[in-house]
């Protein structure tokens, strides 16, 4: 079957379909040794040999939609240098090759996607589509109404102010000595350790942070370490979020 370039690319994972034609356009593509810039270009992936700077691309995968719960401790990436423990150690021998949509901070934990649908990723991860990751963050010390509404309304963190974000308290009374809260912070947008700064910033440093939703997907049975693929709903719910604008 003849399919364009750009959706082998991003079928098998080497990059979204934007990124793809940045590729075809600049001379990376070859087409059974013959480098090909026309956007409108299409090839067999079962039959043509299509290479990204020589290298040779796989026939396009079945696109695979996984949610994790990933434990604290693990990386949110693909390998690690140092052989620490990584998501995909996790979800290994599913057969595709799948990339983490975002990330978690080795310390936190929580719901995180892994496809293969390299345009479905940049959706969601693109501000512009403002795609709702809801974090239930435990951190010392409760928060009064002029904290919580700083969070709301946002943060200077390196000279930048975070965009409002939805703030309210879920528990009390946590920790060994009762002096901890339970916060549900829904972010739309997303920087390295962002809620984590976000709250030392108004004095209540993170102890654990878990993150509980992407956009509509949500699953409180799914333990820690588990996975499963999403539901032909869930999917239908995610495509149609990442679609939306702010």
């Amino acid at each position: 079957m003849l399919l364009r370039l750009q959706k082998i690319l991003s079928a098998a994972g080497v990059a979204s379909r934007r990124a793809a034609e940045r590729l075809i356009a600049g001379g990376h593509v070859s087409v059974n040794g013959a480098v090909v810039t026309a956007l409108g270009s299409r090839a067999d992936p079962a039959l043509d040999d299509v290479r990204v700077d020589g290298v040779r691309v796989g026939g396009a995968e079945r696109l695979r939609y996984v949610l994790l719960n990933k434990p604290r401790g693990v990386l949110s990436t693909r390998s690690d240098p140092r052989g620490r423990s990584t998501v995909i150690d996790l979800v290994g021998g599913t057969g595709e090759r799948l990339y983490p949509v975002g990330r978690l901070d080795w310390d936190s934990e929580g719901l995180l996607l892994l496809t293969n649908d390299g345009d479905l990723a940049a959706r969601l991860m693109h501000p512009r589509h403002a795609v709702p990751r809801e974090y239930h963050v435990r951190v010392r010390g409760v928060p009064d109404r002029r904290a919580i509404g700083r969070l709301r309304r946002g943060v200077t963190i390196d000279g930048r102010k975070t965009l409002p974000a939805e703030v309210s308290i879920v528990e009390t009374g946590r920790g060994a000595r009762g002096d901890q809260a339970v916060l549900s912070i829904v972010l739309r947008e997303g920087h390295t350790r962002q809620v984590r700064r976000m709250c030392g910033t108004v004095g209540h440093p993170v102890v654990r942070l878990r993150r509980v939703r992407i956009g509509p997907i949500a699953d409180p049975s799914l333990r820690a370490g588990a996975f499963r693929d999403l539901t032909s709903a869930e999917l239908r719910a995610l495509k149609e979020a990442a679609a939306k604008g702010p």
